[in-house]
């Protein structure tokens, strides 16, 4: 008898885990003593009458490092180890100043003459080149009225992409980001699924999803997930802060995901930009934007128009997005920001297909009265005030008004549809309203720089949720057959509570740690009815259906604590060795509980899921290569998840706390430009880059339970993605290759074929990807590819619901073209 191969456990990875970090820093910390460090000191003076000013804030620019002047006027920073670097001097009252400085000497002397704020000085841009070729970045310590020391976090630069922009292809745009897994339910991207570290990519519901910093899923803690997705042609960057990410932003496990939206050009008072894409399947995309700056006041603004026939039939999609900004620098002190955004959208769906059908034809659709709509609108007021250029305090207040309908047949998908049946209606109302806000304060712990954020959060959110019998046609008719006598209708009040801060204390000019805590207070409520069938008897005692309407009542209320330290030693300018530890925590969704699908259950004891997240990394980079490896160690107690139990014959998905459960990977980027290490002066880049994450999540063998040892559903055990980016004077090029590993769906494992397919495994799957673009003068450019170049034909995920039941194939080969116009 063959003796079965021995599964590591959760101890032996983490001995593992040890035995590395052991490693790393036995073979780091020679290098370390090598270093060189320069003391910069100098004196700051008024420039117009020469007299030294007390209190001055000198700062190392996009790093918690500073100090202020004496009475004399003269400073003396930290010694910094070699290398360049920014140094910022602020006064109230004068104009500041920011002076590049190669430090290189022991020792150096800067002297600082601050003008008054009348005159006008040259700008000093700083830049990192190899950032903004390479289209990825990293967070700085302290950035906004934020701090991400010791954090792991990338920043995706738009402008620097070669990608496919007007379908929004996540697997171009996040390529660079290790650990993502994509869910493609549209290839026009009306909605983002992505979900990091083995947590689900549904709606991105696993992430604190942002614009411009505040909130913009559904509700933020009743159902977070998001139907809005900015399009990133009006988008600059996006940030993204994993799972440390749960004391500033909320109690997910995922971390936070933010959208920072374009500004007008502060160089001229006027911009339009029109970019005009088609595409196969019908694609049509309309983006035009318009901004610029006069005076004091900086304004943007886009409208976005896009449809499509999908790549299946019954796959038609018609878009309408916008956005408009007003940025006024009132003061010096007070900055001003609103902001407006609304989007809706009607597609419809193809449904799901079996594994036989997926087989046979990925292309066929089998459902054509399925359809989804919804209507997003988005207002924000966001403040600033500067009391003192150490000291400043943020409000973002925001608020929702959204709806989104879901329609069609949600029978299994192995059964032929009956036209003549009414279909199921689930229409959904979003209204909610909150505020956060911010107190950022530099300040010094003997002679170490130290910074603070700390904050508040007030949140109110209610979901209406309506279930029940629509028409039977195939129109979008999003009308319940009897509106006062519904399968469902249910009022979700919740509300929110959030203390939180977070503190640098620089241990020396090298190494600093960063505890926070957050304290959350969470009412969740639930109030409606909902009807059930079931049998009676006449007078004859012959069985008869019956429907009764019960009373439906749900009340939570909890007091979370959440507390978490990062550490960051600097092993010079350009590298850095980082760890965080964070607790984390996801409420419940009471909209779970009262969804009526013929593929799955929700247990009613579903309770909260709680943890902790770590990381353990090092990351760097110069203008030749950048790099990111860390390991990281998620903690589940009571994992949320779907297991497949057979209910009255039929295989169904039950979503449950399964058990406890670990995952713990490895996360690699790095990229390199070879023109950088061939040639002093290259005259065009050729950036190969490759992003590996090795991923392992099981079921904890220490609980008795039928999942025991169960890899976790959604936790692919290879994620890679590489690919090649030349650039020269106005033409980029860029080919990408992406593999995904085999994946499970269920905590169960089911390897064979259910004849629903909402369960079962997702095959590894692998594609390509080609895009160019080329810029003719200042005023025109041209850009295009193809996707899927291979045409591979593949699925990454299996519905329960909408847009299924079953496997959801994603698109074939595709080509688009788009042509911008800049004025």
């Amino acid at each position: 008898m063959t003796t079965p191969p021995t599964v590591p456990t959760v101890s032996y990875y983490r001995r593992t885990l040890l035995l590395l970090t052991a490693c790393w820093l036995c073979c780091t910390t020679p290098l370390l003593a090598q270093q060189a460090t320069t003391v910069i000191s100098g004196r700051v003076t008024e420039a117009a009458t020469g007299k030294p000013l007390s209190g001055a804030d000198v700062f190392v620019q996009s790093s918690s490092i500073g100090t202020t002047t004496d009475a004399r006027g003269y400073y003396k920073l930290p010694p910094l180890p070699a290398g360049t670097y920014v140094i910022a001097v602020f006064y109230e009252g004068l104009r500041s100043a920011a002076t590049p400085l190669e430090a290189t000497a022991p020792a150096l002397t800067l002297d600082v003459a601050l003008q008054p704020l009348e005159e006008t000085l040259q700008t000093i841009t700083v830049e990192r080149k190899s950032d903004a070729q390479g289209g990825i970045a990293r967070l700085q310590a302290v950035e906004g009225m934020a701090i991400y020391e010791a954090k792991k976090s990338e920043v995706i630069l738009i402008d620097a992409l070669t990608a496919n922009l007007a379908t929004n292809n996540s697997r171009q745009i996040y390529s660079k980001v290790p650990g993502l897994n994509i869910w493609e339910s549209d290839g026009a991207g009306l909605q983002l699924g992505i979900g990091g570290r083995g947590l689900s990519p549904n709606r991105t519901s696993n992430f604190n999803t942002r614009q411009n910093g505040y909130d913009i899923s559904a509700d933020a803690l009743g159902y977070p997930e998001s139907y809005y997705t900015p399009p990133v042609e009006g988008v600059e960057k996006i940030q993204l802060v994993r799972g440390a990410a749960s004391l500033q932003y909320g109690t997910q496990f995922g971390g936070m995901l933010n959208f920072v939206m374009k500004k007008g050009p502060e160089d001229k008072p006027f911009e339009f930009i029109s970019r005009q894409t088609g595409g196969s399947f019908g694609l049509f995309n309309s983006f035009n934007s318009l901004g610029g700056t006069k005076g004091k006041v900086n304004y943007y603004g886009f409208y976005q128009y896009k449809r499509g026939d999908g790549y299946r039939p019954n796959s038609g999609f018609d878009v309408h997005t916008a956005f408009a900004d007003l940025n006024m620098q009132l003061t010096e002190k007070f900055f001003l920001c609103l902001e407006y955004t609304h989007m809706n959208y009607l597609a419809q769906q193809p449904g799901g297909l079996t594994d036989e059908q997926f087989a046979r034809d990925p292309r066929q659709s089998i459902r054509d009265r399925n359809w989804f709509k919804v209507n997003w609108n988005l207002m924000a007021v966001l403040m600033e005030y500067k009391f003192s250029p150490r000291s400043k305090l943020e409000m973002k207040n925001f608020g929702l008004v959204a709806g989104r309908d879901a329609l069609g047949d949600l029978d299994r998908i192995d059964r032929d549809p009956n036209p003549a049946l009414p279909r199921r209606l689930i229409s959904d109302q979003f209204r909610n309203i909150g505020s956060e806000l911010r107190l950022l304060q530099h300040y010094t712990t003997g002679a170490q720089p130290a910074v603070l954020v700390t904050g508040v959060r007030v949140y109110r959110g209610t979901t209406f949720k309506q279930q029940g019998a629509a028409f039977a046609n195939r129109e979008p008719d999003f009308r319940f057959l009897k509106s006062d006598s519904l399968a469902s209708d249910h009022r979700f009040p919740n509300r929110n509570v959030a203390l939180f801060a977070e503190n640098i204390f620089n241990i020396s000019s090298r190494l600093s740690l960063t505890p926070g805590i957050r304290y959350e207070w969470i009412s969740t409520r639930g109030e409606g009815y909902y009807q059930v069938q079931r049998s009676a008897r006449d007078e004859w005692g012959l069985p008869y259906p019956v429907t009764e309407t019960m009373p439906d009542t749900l009340q939570r209320n909890r007091s979370v604590l959440l507390a978490g330290l990062g550490l960051s030693y600097k092993l010079h300018p350009n590298a850095e060795l980082y760890g965080n530890i964070s607790q984390n925590f996801r409420a419940v969704n009471f909209t779970d509980l009262r969804v009526l699908n013929e593929n799955y259950l929700v247990d009613p004891n579903i309770r909260d899921e709680k943890g902790y997240s770590a990381d353990l990394g090092i990351r760097g980079g110069t203008a030749r290569i950048q790099y990111d490896a860390s390991l990281f160690y998620l903690n589940y107690e009571r994992k949320i998840g779907f297991n497949s139990e057979r209910i009255d014959g039929i295989f169904k998905r039950v979503r449950r706390n399964l058990s406890d459960a670990s995952i713990i990977g490895i996360e690699t980027f790095a990229e390199t430009d070879l023109m950088q290490w061939l040639q002093a002066k290259p005259t065009f880049s050729l950036r190969p880059f490759v992003n590996l994450a090795l991923i392992r999540g099981r079921y904890n063998r220490s609980q008795e339970s039928a999942y025991s040892g169960n890899r976790i559903e959604l936790v692919p055990d290879m994620n890679l993605k590489t690919g090649l980016q030349f650039k020269r004077e106005g033409l980029s090029l860029s080919w990408q290759y992406s593999y995904m590993g085999k994946q499970f769906t269920d905590a169960t494992n089911t390897e064979g074929v259910v004849s629903n397919a909402i369960i079962g495994p997702i095959p590894a799957y692998q594609i390509m990807d080609l895009s160019g673009s080329y810029e003719i003068g200042r005023h025109l450019k041209l850009e295009g590819g193809i996707n899927n170049l291979l045409n591979a034909m593949y699925f990454t995920r299996r519905a329960e619901g909408y847009p299924g039941p079953g496997i959801i194939p994603s698109d074939g080969r595709n080509f688009y073209l788009t042509i911008e116009f800049k004025y």
